[in-house]
């Protein structure tokens, strides 16, 4: 048996979710085995990594000068190429378990990626998987990998229609025989709700705050107004002279700031929806629609949605996890799904 051979028996195929906000990755006979931040820490001077996903996301605006914590991903593609191949092959030896064989064998590897990514942004995911440590990359769109890990029965001439909202982007798409019929990609998602309420909070109150002290704003406060005498005291800096405060923060407000992109979900939703065929529309009305990723964990949302369509829309049980399942799926039965899966060239 040559040495390609022997490491095909030893490698495990892996399927990975390489999201704006987190990383999921799931092996063979394992699983999902690593949920971990998107982020890497760095020292300036040097560029030695100090850190990796939860570890380095705990820096992210307490970091001093000389170190740098992070997020290579942004809206959904990659941003940072060194720094993603690092964090890549950090999780790639995490799940493999033994360092020596993690240089020694390279695994087949499938990476969901938004709809509406490029040419360009393709290659750079699959070069960044490669020069990691992948042997043969595969890539999948967002909306099928979020179908297949719930499900739905894709390869069938009905409509299935299914919402992915993540960390920097929103994926809605229409889903039969295999293919996406309509799709709708914007590059909005946690995070520019999370920029939202940064700003309201900075205009409104004079007052900065952390990325992570929004979005535990947003997951306290949801997309729907409360009580409007309701408030929450959270801690920033004051914008004129610097001194920390504590400020109390209308919730109702919050409501308010995370209405523009909320909105622009609705648009994006309401456009994929005129351009659907009259048939798998009617499929869609039996059938309602499916929210997947962290987004459509933000309390209130699926109310939101469904009031603006007039169609049922249910949040799936482990929304966090069904595009890495689904990617991992296709990835175990590659002949059933070999029309959606995107190729790259063979390393070894």
């Amino acid at each position: 048996m040559g040495f390609g051979g022997f490491s095909e028996l030893l490698t495990n195929d892996i399927a990975i979710d390489l999201g704006t906000a987190n990383t999921l990755v799931c092996v063979k006979g394992k699983g999902i085995v690593l949920d971990e931040p998107s982020v890497v820490a760095v020292e300036r001077s040097t560029n030695k990594v100090l850190a990796v996903g939860r570890g380095a996301k705990e820096m992210l605006g307490r970091t001093p000068g000389e170190v740098a914590a992070i997020r290579p991903m942004k809206d959904g593609v990659i941003a940072d190429f060194e720094i993603t191949e690092i964090m890549l092959r950090e999780f790639i030896m995490r799940v493999q378990g033994d360092r020596f064989l993690s240089k020694l064998v390279r695994p087949r590897v499938i990476i969901s990626v938004p709809s509406g990514i490029t040419e360009v942004e393709k290659r750079a995911v699959r070069d960044s998987a490669e020069h990691a440590g992948a042997r043969e990359v595969f890539l999948i769109s967002e909306p099928i990998a979020a179908a297949i890990g719930v499900g739905l029965p894709i390869d069938k001439p009905a409509g299935n229609m299914v919402i992915d909202i993540g960390g920097g982007t929103t994926e809605i798409g229409v889903i039969a025989l295999n293919g996406i019929v309509g799709v709708a990609s914007i590059r909005i998602g946690g995070d520019e709700m999370d920029d939202a309420i940064m700003q309201h909070v900075k205009g409104e109150y004079g007052t900065l705050i952390g990325e992570q002290t929004a979005e535990k704003l947003k997951i306290s406060v949801g997309a729907l107004e409360v009580d409007p005498d309701k408030a929450l005291e959270i801690r920033g800096r004051d914008l004129v002279n610097g001194v920390p405060k504590v400020i109390s923060v209308s919730k109702n407000k919050v409501v308010g700031a995370l209405q523009e992109p909320i909105n622009e979900i609705i648009k994006a939703l309401r456009l994929s929806l005129e351009k659907t065929p009259p048939e798998l529309a009617a499929d869609i009305v039996d059938k309602g629609i499916l929210m997947t990723g962290g987004g459509s964990l933000l309390s209130g949302l699926d109310q939101i949605l469904r009031s603006a369509t007039g169609l049922p829309i249910y949040v799936v049980e482990e929304p966090l996890k069904s595009v890495v399942l689904g990617a991992y799926k296709a990835l175990e039965e590659p002949d059933r799904y070999e029309k959606i899966l995107m190729k790259s060239r063979r390393i070894w």
